[in-house]
């Protein structure tokens, strides 16, 4: 199955920053595009203090930090030059959401929403939002974000597609900051099946396709919850894609470049259950020639060849 979209990662929790300027991002485009990646997703549009573009609302509203460069203008203009689709992903507080406080979330993005569209609105590339608040279970109060979120997206472009990227709590489910690679307790397809028929039941409306991140859970458990997912998402008229991660969750390092075999295995098992898209997290630092990584220069050239079987 080929890769057609890629997360950007410029706000940046456990990988290291690039520190890329335009040419090297212009370049990055290219070489997505030559492998076949036609859209790209911004992960989210700030973390904390940290934004990628000169915000007024969360400058004035969170004590954020103004960038010294516009990321999702460049983004864009990159995303118009190369002919590709560009996703706006969404900001996330990392702690009013996280500590139950729902609402704040949802009106402080309401107004991110709203000034991004004002401002970047009018570029042929935005071509949708990611909701970037990701969750693994059904927890209080997602349910009520992801609705009135991806709402008030559509409803404010003309009906532009929302999509989010969850996790499945396997065993390979651990902080990247953890010493441990796997940890005893994990969700059962049953669990997984129940939260999931719920939760998507409540955002079938104003979410129109999930991409379950594909390096939680081993690689001979991915038949099992590619199913499920595919046969809920059918059921509720969602797309379902892969997030097929490009990174190694097996190595005591995080997080390097994945071994090719483990990606070809996690990218035959989407196409077998009949997904509808695979996308990764991220081109630009585990699959990209120019990666600060040199592994990953090896795992494009490898990638390369495994696409021209098809």
């Amino acid at each position: 199955m080929k890769i057609t979209g890629t997360f950007l990662d410029e706000i940046s929790i456990d990988i290291p920053h690039q520190n890329w300027g335009r040419a090297e991002w212009d370049a990055d485009f290219s070489h997505m595009k030559s492998v076949g990646i036609d859209s790209v997703y911004l992960i989210r549009s700030g973390l904390h203090r940290f934004i990628t573009y000169p915000s007024k609302v969360l400058v004035k509203q969170e004590g954020c930090y103004e960038p010294p460069v516009d990321l999702v203008k460049m983004f864009l203009e990159l995303s118009d030059k190369h002919g590709m689709n560009f996703y706006f992903g969404l900001y996330d507080s990392g702690k009013y959401w996280a500590n139950n406080q729902y609402q704040k979330e949802i009106d402080l993005n309401m107004r991110v929403i709203d000034e991004v569209w004002k401002n970047y609105g009018h570029f042929k590339s935005f071509k949708g939002w990611y909701l970037a608040q990701e969750i693994s279970r059904r927890t209080s109060g997602i349910i009520d974000l992801y609705a009135k979120l991806g709402k008030h997206c559509k409803d404010i472009s003309n009906n532009l597609p929302t999509f989010i990227s969850p996790w499945i709590d396997g065993k390979k489910t651990v902080q990247s900051f953890s010493s441990t690679l796997t940890k005893d307790e994990a969700v059962t397809l049953k669990q997984h099946e129940e939260e999931w028929n719920e939760i998507f039941d409540g955002i079938s409306k104003f979410v129109d396709a999930v991409a379950f991140q594909d390096g939680h859970v081993e690689f001979h458990e991915l038949d099992g919850f590619f199913e499920i997912n595919k046969r809920l998402a059918r059921k509720y008229k969602m797309e379902c894609w892969t997030n097929a991660e490009t990174f190694d969750r097996d190595m005591p390092i995080k997080y390097l470049p994945i071994k090719f075999e483990k990606l070809r295995m996690k990218l035959e098992a989407a196409r077998k259950a009949g997904f509808d898209k695979a996308i990764t997290f991220e081109f630009s630092h585990f699959l990209s020639p120019q990666s600060a990584y040199l592994q990953a220069g090896h795992l494009f050239d490898r990638y390369k060849e495994y696409i021209k079987t098809f």
